[in-house]
């Protein structure tokens, strides 16, 4: 069981404690997202959602670029092979996709969820946790998501806002 009521996931999900979302220095997080966020993702939107949040998400096709300015799709294709997308905070690898399925099909699936979608395989686990009620988190604080099961398994519809962060990106300054 998960979301609506249920406390725990099946492996390979890993669980965590509602201790990891705890107030920080910045929301849930030590510091605000990066100022050079990959694929055109909103610094203020990101930061939002990420640090300052618990259950809303940027508005489903905003990882297309539909009313956003977005650009991963224009930016990343077949050709990219697997993606890897970090933790706008830290920078830490959280996802690394498409896994197991080809990019036109990651794509589609995302496409019919509004959201980026992952699958079991493409998380990094020693960085992502699920909390009891569904919530994908990073191990930092970063809320990313939520795992939705469907008939296939565990579904995780991420914020691309949360997970477009560069391996060397530098935190913006907390005010």
């Amino acid at each position: 069981m998960g979301l609506f009521g249920g406390k725990s996931y099946p492996a390979p999900c890993v669980m965590g404690e509602e201790s990891i979302m705890s107030k920080k220095e910045h929301g849930t997080s030590k510091t605000p997202v990066q100022s050079n966020l990959k694929w055109g993702c909103d610094f203020e939107t990101a930061d939002r959602i990420c640090n300052f949040n618990r259950h809303y998400a940027e508005h489903a096709g905003y990882w297309e670029g539909k009313r956003s300015p977005a650009t991963f799709l224009k930016e990343e294709g077949e050709a990219s092979g697997e993606i890897t997308f970090y933790d706008s905070n830290t920078g830490k690898p959280l996802f690394v996709a498409p896994k197991g399925r080809t990019f036109a099909e990651f794509v589609a699936e995302s496409r019919a969820h509004g959201w980026p979608s992952f699958r079991d395989q493409e998380v990094v686990w020693e960085n992502v946790r699920c909390l009891k009620n569904g919530e994908a988190v990073s191990v930092d604080g970063t809320h990313l998501g939520h795992n939705l099961p469907d008939s296939k398994g565990s579904r995780y519809c991420i914020n691309l806002v949360c997970v477009a962060g560069r391996p060397d990106g530098t935190p913006a300054k907390i005010p």
